[in-house]
């Protein structure tokens, strides 16, 4: 296409596999959680902080495993510092028109904030000694800078992935311009619902909780509408979901991950605790799968 590099898009088919879809559904719960934490520390409830503490918990190991899988993935696993250096002149390699240059950069920037974050998490909980450090969180100056631009950089790599195959001349990734809309909010639902089961598997009680399940709760109606209109938007390439992967796409993702649990929200006062808890856990599973039949899908094609 005129105006757009050519290395912005694959001639030929990228050979993503199970290391990019595990990568893709790690670097979700990496920018949804964080992203989570922070607007629990800055709009929840001082009872809610531990809530929060978990979002900072969960999101740096998951960026950490991010990066192994997108290392481990690629041709020459040691040259992995290409994407970040020249090789020559060992100069910053920043190409601002490659998606794939800036998800590098955005999960090698997002990866120092979620550290701090994650430091001051294990202080706050006192699992580490470190006083000082607790100010690397809100409700402090340094703590309110750091939560800002970190969930900045959070959302943004919650969604690239979806922009990133957007971008490419696959059929599917390339045929609609709702793929990072839909990896955005999926990555919501299933950072609230990973959040949700730790909180339960921990016997909390705190009210934010509830809340996060209603919020996860019109997140994921949100995503049901999203993915339709993502597959209206296919146009005729939707025919391609006329296989094995459009089975695992309605049965997976919405039967098993959407409606069941919104299903389980609806009847939650028949239901009583359990609702919670395998609500969340069908999310989960259901956003693993919605980016399996995404990526596994279009490279059948």
């Amino acid at each position: 296409m005129k105006g757009i590099p050519s290395s912005t898009y694959f001639h030929v088919p990228p050979d993503w596999g199970w290391l990019i879809v595990f990568y893709f559904f790690f670097g979700g719960l990496a920018g949804g959680c964080y992203f989570l934490a922070v607007l629990i520390d800055f709009f929840g409830r001082p009872e809610d902080r531990p809530l929060a503490r978990l979002g900072y918990l969960i999101s740096f190991p998951c960026v950490i495993i991010s990066g192994i899988l997108l290392t481990v993935d690629l041709h020459r696993p040691e040259r992995f510092w290409h994407m970040l250096l020249e090789s020559n002149t060992f100069q910053p390699m920043f190409k601002y028109w490659s998606p794939m240059s800036l998800g590098s950069w955005a999960l090698l920037i997002f990866g120092l904030f979620s550290f701090l974050s994650f430091l001051a998490a294990l202080a706050d909980s006192g699992r580490i000694n470190w006083s000082g450090v607790r100010r690397l969180r809100p409700p402090g100056t340094i703590g309110g800078i750091i939560s800002i631009i970190g969930g900045l950089f959070a959302f943004y790599v919650a969604g690239y992935t979806g922009v990133l195959l957007a971008v490419t001349n696959r059929p599917i990734w390339s045929d609609s311009p709702l793929l990072g809309m839909l990896f955005v909010v999926s990555a919501a639902s299933i950072s609230a619902a990973l959040m949700i089961l730790l909180a339960e598997r921990n016997r909390w009680t705190m009210p934010g909780i509830a809340d996060l399940h209603r919020m996860d709760v019109w997140i994921l109606a949100l995503e049901l509408i999203v993915l339709v209109a993502f597959l209206i938007t296919l146009g005729p390439v939707f025919r391609a979901w006329f296989s094995v992967w459009g089975v695992v796409l309605l049965l997976g993702v919405v039967v098993l991950g959407m409606l069941v649990p919104l299903f389980l929200s609806w009847r939650r006062d028949r239901l009583g605790g359990l609702n919670y808890t395998a609500s969340a856990a069908l999310v989960l599973i259901g956003g693993f799968i919605l980016r399996m039949a995404v990526v596994l899908g279009a490279e059948a094609v």
